[in-house]
């Protein structure tokens, strides 16, 4: 499975450069992926993180991923993919999306969907914190929620709500103490 969801990843997600820096963005999942695998040997989990952006940002469907990948799989990735409002700005939606994301790790059932959720921010708070150090607070200007306030907020919500269930682990400690890095202490 864990070979399988690559190859769709990297198949998917082929020609697209993370934000910013240029690199092929299957590194980012790949990464995700990787952060998980150091704290759960749970394959569904970890090919979930490969496949967290798939839905979000290429043309494949979570139809896609339900056939290939199974129905646990499908619901991890729904889990970490944003109702994006293709209709609206996305500055404008940007608080709601993270309000709805945020809400959906509260009340998860399955704990995969938060450590899909680690695997990404982690990710995702280590490119910044490297960009924040190159670009300082032009680094912002590259989202589409300009305030780095908001993104305090996000990124200090998100290690609150899976302290409790990942606080235990290196991962959790590692995004915790970038968020501080990169936004100061609380």
């Amino acid at each position: 499975m864990l070979n399988d969801a690559v190859e769709f990843a990297a198949r998917v997600h082929a020609g697209q450069l993370r934000k910013g820096s240029g690199m092929p963005y299957i590194i980012h999942p790949m990464e995700a992926a990787a952060i998980c695998a150091s704290f759960t040997d749970d394959i569904e989990v970890i090919a979930a993180a490969v496949l967290h952006d798939v839905v979000e940002d290429t043309d494949a469907t979570m139809e896609d991923v339900l056939g290939l990948f199974g129905e646990r799989v499908a619901r991890l990735v729904a889990g970490e993919s944003e109702d994006k409002r293709e209709h609206l700005p996305a500055a404008e939606t940007w608080k709601i999306r993270k309000e709805e994301s945020i809400e959906h790790l509260r009340t998860a059932e399955d704990p995969g969907v938060r450590m899909v959720c680690l695997g990404d921010k982690l990710s995702n708070i280590r490119s910044i914190q490297r960009d924040f150090e190159q670009l300082g607070d032009g680094l912002w200007q590259r989202f589409n929620q300009k305030d780095p306030a908001e993104h305090a907020w996000y990124y200090r919500t998100i290690a609150e709500v899976l302290k409790g269930e990942l606080g235990a682990t290196e991962a959790w400690n590692e995004y915790a103490g970038r968020i501080e890095a990169v936004f100061g202490a609380a």
